[in-house]
């Protein structure tokens, strides 16, 4: 750990939070969560909401770095990175190409798959998509949502082809394609990656149990009912297994920082499927990254300025001649 002396030289703080997403009331929790972990190790940290105040605001507080604690669009999707990169202000996180893929749930898939990394089957839907064909393609149920959307929100668990147009029309409120998606009966683990390149790794897995299987936006985050356990119960080959499948995850996107893969572990035969992966994952009270950093004895406040420490900008600068 840095001594007292060594954080000062992190400089001037900025903690982006807030934001213009569906996820805006999410941040404003991560982000102030944040901001009094950094001040309480002797940071100089500020606060910045980037849905309430300018890009030239945020150029004139002259930020050393900053800690992105946004989700989702204006500020996990690469947009708020370039930014930065323009402003020449070290950030956390991956970068501009690495956090948009990642946030678009298809996309991601597509790499995935050309890497060989086991995902739920899917299909694209659109306004001319026969959505009745749909279940005979991926089986029933299957979920519906939006590909650009985080915190569960837009999601439908399909039972029924009656029930494909009113899931679609939902999910279409969050954007202009949407992602249908194989039902994997199973347990749910997530896995957080701290690091860049071949240093990247894997906290220990946490297994979610929600009530009736539904770990939707309450139970994330509003509710104590969900049931964590971290390390999750599995055996060693098997954790070993999922670790690396989510470190190879991370890197095939060419993520760093920090991040969060969500998986799902067949019921049927213990295959784990990768479902997706966060860039700015929560930091509230009910997240799951400080909780796999706890199990490994490294407090809130301690990962906070891991993951500070780590900002950087990405896009490499023109040599001078």
């Amino acid at each position: 750990m840095m001594s007292e002396l060594n954080l000062k030289s992190l400089g001037k703080v900025g903690v982006l939070f807030g934001g213009r997403s569906a996820e805006r009331e999410i941040s404003i929790m991560s982000g102030t969560g944040v901001l009094q972990a950094l001040r309480s190790k002797g940071i100089d940290a500020h606060p910045f909401d980037t849905a309430e105040r300018s890009i030239a605001e945020l150029a004139a507080e002259k930020f050393d770095r900053v800690f992105i604690a946004l989700h989702g669009r204006y500020g996990e999707d690469g947009s708020l990175q370039g930014v930065l990169e323009q402003l020449n202000i070290p950030y956390t996180g991956s970068g501009v190409m690495a956090s948009a893929i990642a946030m678009d749930k298809i996309f991601t898939k597509r790499i995935w798959q050309t890497h060989g990394l086991a995902t739920p089957a899917y299909a694209v839907l659109t306004p001319e998509t026969e959505l009745r064909r749909v279940p005979d393609e991926l089986g029933l149920p299957l979920f519906i949502k939006p590909p650009h959307e985080g915190s569960t929100l837009g999601i439908t668990k399909v039972k029924g082809y009656s029930d494909m147009q009113e899931a679609y029309t939902l999910a279409a409120q969050f954007d202009e394609v949407v992602l249908a998606e194989e039902f994997v009966e199973g347990r749910e683990l997530t896995v957080a990656i701290l690091g860049k390149g071949k240093q990247a790794y894997a906290l220990p897995i946490t297994e979610i149990v929600a009530p009736e299987g539904n770990y939707d936006y309450q139970n994330k985050y509003f509710t104590d009912d969900t049931k964590y356990f971290c390390p999750a119960p599995l055996d060693q080959a098997l954790t070993d297994e999922i670790r690396k499948m989510a470190v190879d995850a991370y890197l095939s996107l060419d993520c760093e920082g920090w991040a969060r893969v969500d998986v799902l572990l067949r019921k049927s035969d213990n295959k784990p499927f990768l479902l997706e992966i966060n860039t700015s994952p929560g930091m509230t009270g009910h997240s799951l990254v400080p909780m796999a950093a706890k199990a490994i004895g490294m407090s809130y406040e301690d990962l906070c300025v891991e993951i500070l420490k780590t900002a950087s900008l990405k896009i490499r600068s023109e040599v001078k001649k």
